[in-house]
């Protein structure tokens, strides 16, 4: 009797440790890279953490703090990891590719549950990508794409569509000058030479005007998305052309910088100078409302709850989408006065 009491024991014992060893590796099952609901722009929270579940570990390597948008975007996501009871694993490359590199092979030696990143350039990522692959972590792309054609290094890209903006900000100036007789001279700011969206609202933006042969880019340099920058490179595009009508700045930081050089070399801003911006953050909406800035693609910052949701759901072991898009909108300068007072960045 003693015999059977004590084997039973066992059995007992057994069967609690192999429940327990299936619980603790519920949170690490590999990413799925087809199809999920999709919230466009910034949703509900993502779903807490099961109660049975450890916490989720994520590992966020963000590019930096290059601008007003990059700062919001840092915030949405920290807020919302908190809010999802995460563990969130946080660095900031400081706009520097190695440095991304080093933070997402930390992050693999740490086993997190996922890796989520905003590449600063498009290129290089497929070694690293490799590595978390093999360690069967999921990594998720946001706000920036790579040019890997191995689309299995990665569960999903969450963010805009910057070729899509590119042809927002063309199209308004297309329509502006479609019966102009006269050459219009653009300046462009591009973006960290290389990245994704440098590389796509240029293209975007070109692909729109190239139909009217009056509508010229005369200058075209990166300004890094920094408005020091921004205003550095305005000055000298200053001082080699005198007949600039438009400046196309991929994002509101540079072409603030801008305003600054152009009204120190006394000329004004949305009237001598048609000035057409990229995001549409707080500052930029303030200047479009002033009439400093004539045009605002949108470029939604807040991706924090996509960006839980498609986390939750790879742990899970759920199909999700391959790209998710954020909606965003178009703002003239009477736009943007209506709606200044309830921007959230």
């Amino acid at each position: 009797m003693k015999v059977t009491k004590k084997m039973g024991v066992l059995v007992a014992a057994s069967c609690m440790m192999l429940f327990t060893a299936a619980c603790g590796n519920s949170a690490s099952t590999g990413a799925s890279t087809t199809t999920a609901p999709t919230t466009n722009a910034a949703a509900t929270a993502a779903p807490a953490t099961p109660a049975a579940a450890k916490k989720i570990s994520l590992g966020f390597a963000q590019v930096g703090a290059e601008s007003g948008w990059r700062t919001a975007n840092t915030k949405s996501v920290q807020d919302s990891a908190k809010e999802a009871g995460f563990d969130l694993k946080f660095s900031d490359a400081q706009q520097k590719q190695e440095n991304q590199i080093k933070a997402i092979r930390t992050y693999i030696q740490q086993k997190v549950d996922v890796i989520a990143f905003s590449p600063v350039v498009e290129s290089g990522w497929d070694t690293v990508l490799k590595e978390a692959k093999d360690a069967k972590i999921p990594v998720i792309l946001t706000d920036r794409a790579v040019d890997s054609k191995d689309t299995s290094l990665y569960a999903t890209f969450i963010g805009s569509d910057f070729v899509e903006e590119g042809h927002k900000a063309g199209k308004w100036l297309a329509d502006k000058y479609k019966d102009t007789k006269e050459d219009v001279n653009i300046v462009e700011l591009q973006g960290t030479t290389g990245s994704a969206p440098a590389n796509d609202r240029k293209a975007g933006f070109a692909d729109e005007i190239k139909s009217n042969a009056h509508l010229k880019v005369i200058a075209s340099q990166t300004g890094d998305f920094t408005r020091a920058k921004g205003k550095e490179v305005m000055q000298a595009f200053l001082k080699a052309h005198k007949d600039i009508d438009v400046l196309y700045a991929h994002n509101d930081d540079m072409a603030l910088g801008a305003i600054q050089a152009i009204e120190a070399a006394g000329l004004k801003p949305g009237q001598d100078i048609t000035i057409i911006s990229v995001d549409a953050v707080k500052d930029g909406m303030t200047a479009a409302s002033e009439g400093k800035i004539n045009f605002i693609v949108e470029c939604n910052p807040l991706l924090g709850p996509q960006l839980m949701q498609a986390v939750n759901d790879v742990v899970a072991g759920k199909q999700i989408e391959k790209r998710i898009v954020t909606k965003e909108g178009v703002f003239t300068s009477e736009d943007a006065k209506k709606v200044l007072a309830d921007r959230q960045y």
